[in-house]
């Protein structure tokens, strides 16, 4: 295990950015393009949008849901292990997906399966790129979290082929082939110590039932040591709980919120881009070119937005850039249902593309200035567990309104009014920062100085502040007018 004062921002760095790259592309890329099956699942098995939306939302929500499971994993035993375990389970449930004789096979293998070994592998490679880069973290996330929309892009229309080549059932078999790649990224997240991760817990080592020889093993090592180590119970509940304790941070409180009212509005798009699409008239392959503008275009947003917020003029206002992000992907979605017909679906890819990978790429880097950087990988684990029940509602609520209404309209306004709602929340809550702030501050700033003379000339200087709501005067008399006295 590397052990370094702060993290090196680069060296071995890059092929852990490298390796979340990938993460990515088996991961979310392929959770995406879940939904070019959509049409042939609903044909195979003669079921309505909602029922078959289910497909796509269990995998999201099983990837969220288990996320604080695979940063137990990575935290506790290894991120090497849990990735390479969440690539194992995610090519088996895929491979089973290929022999689905109905849509409940499909909830459990393609759903709860895949989705569970997705969960071992995202949320610990992005904690990893963060304990290798400070001040170009934002740029190292940009290029990693850049794989969701290169594999967007390149396995779209791939799938595509597949699928007329080889029917879903093929090509649900070679992507479960293609996932086995995750081992591969797995063997290269090298563990890294920093200084501020060597944490301990000096009135936890004063208790009498932790004996001499294990209080200078904890001295020695991490807080977030590895379960083989055979602590006693009391001290594995001190730990588990250090390693949670952000979440009675106001600020982690307000995005846990927001992030709910976000991951609820992106979901429905990616599952009903493409039957949206082919409702108007739009052939297969431009359906599925589609997407594959929004992938590459995400790409454009990760690398961009990060490099950008990189930047000294940027980098104290990422808070805002973030919040105008969601806010643009909201503002899409409320124009979706008018546009109609390819040439104008094109220019909605590209901006809702951008916009989605400008704050994804934002997600990690804002936890991380919330929480820090030693408990990054916790916090994302939880980051990434809100978004499990927005993803499991809202495709099958967009495909029952869809099935009520005989139109998609109703579904994309309420994605688009869920996202904007989830910007002008964090907008609120920072102004509202902003204000106390300034009140206490202007509370402060009653101390004030005050010149008297006294009778015989001396100069004396009053302060008056407000201590517990009362008026203490303190008086500071020039010494030399004080000695002339």
């Amino acid at each position: 295990r590397a052990r370094h004062a702060g993290p090196p921002d680069g060296g071995w760095g890059w092929m852990i950015v490298a390796g979340c790259f990938l993460v990515t592309i088996c991961t979310r890329a392929v959770t995406r393009c879940i939904s070019i099956f959509f049409v042939e699942f609903q044909a195979c098995f003669g079921q309505d949008y909602a029922r078959t939306a289910w497909i796509h939302s269990i995998v999201d929500c099983a990837t969220m849901l288990c996320a604080p499971l695979g940063s137990l994993i990575s935290n506790h035993v290894s991120c090497q292990v849990g990735i390479m375990l969440g690539g194992l389970l995610a090519s088996t449930g895929l491979i089973l997906s290929s022999f689905a004789t109905s849509l409940e096979h499909l909830y459990l293998s393609l759903g709860v399966l895949t989705g569970l070994g997705f969960a071992l592998c995202y949320s610990p490679a992005i904690a990893m790129v963060g304990k290798y880069f400070n001040k170009r973290k934002a740029l190292a996330y940009g290029i990693a979290m850049s794989g969701s929309g290169i594999g967007t892009f390149i396995l779209a229309p791939v799938v595509q082929l597949l699928i007329e080549q080889f029917s879903w059932r093929g090509a649900l078999l070679i992507l479960g082939g293609f996932v086995l790649n995750l081992c591969v990224c797995g063997a290269l997240m090298r563990p890294i110590s920093l200084k501020e991760d060597c944490k301990t817990a000096p009135e936890f080592l004063e208790q009498d039932y932790v004996p001499e020889t294990e209080k200078q093993d904890l001295k020695r090592m991490s807080i977030c040591s590895p379960l083989i180590k055979l602590w006693p119970h009391e001290c594995l509940c001190y730990c588990s709980w250090k390693e949670y304790d952000f979440l009675l941070m106001p600020g982690f409180m307000v995005l846990a919120v927001s992030i709910l009212f976000m991951a609820y509005g992106c979901s429905p798009l990616f599952v009903y881009l493409v039957p949206y699409a082919l409702s108007v008239g739009v052939s297969h392959h431009q359906a599925a070119f589609l997407m594959s503008i929004l992938g590459v275009i995400d790409i454009i947003g990760n690398i961009t937005f990060g490099w950008l917020t990189d930047r000294r003029c940027l980098k104290k206002h990422r808070y805002f850039c973030y919040l105008f992000a969601v806010g643009m992907d909201g503002l899409c979605c409320l124009f979706l249902p008018v546009l109609q017909s390819f040439p104008l679906l094109v220019p909605f890819s590209f901006t809702f593309g951008y916009f989605d990978g400008a704050y994804v790429t934002l997600i990690p880097v804002m936890t991380a200035d919330v929480v820090g950087t030693s408990l990054l990988s916790s916090a994302l684990g939880v980051v990434y567990f809100l978004h499990a029940v927005p993803y499991l509602v809202s495709p099958p609520v967009a495909g029952w309104l869809v099935d009520t209404t005989g139109s998609y309209t109703a579904s994309f306004l309420l994605c688009g009014f869920s996202m904007i709602f989830s910007s002008a929340l964090l907008c609120f809550a920072r102004l509202g920062k902003k204000i106390k702030r300034t009140h206490l501050r202007s509370l402060n700033g009653n101390t004030a100085l005050k010149q008297h003379i006294w009778t015989n000339g001396a100069i004396a200087y009053s302060v008056t502040a407000e201590l517990d709501q009362k008026n203490v005067e303190f008086l500071a008399v020039d010494a030399n007018s004080f000695s002339n006295r």
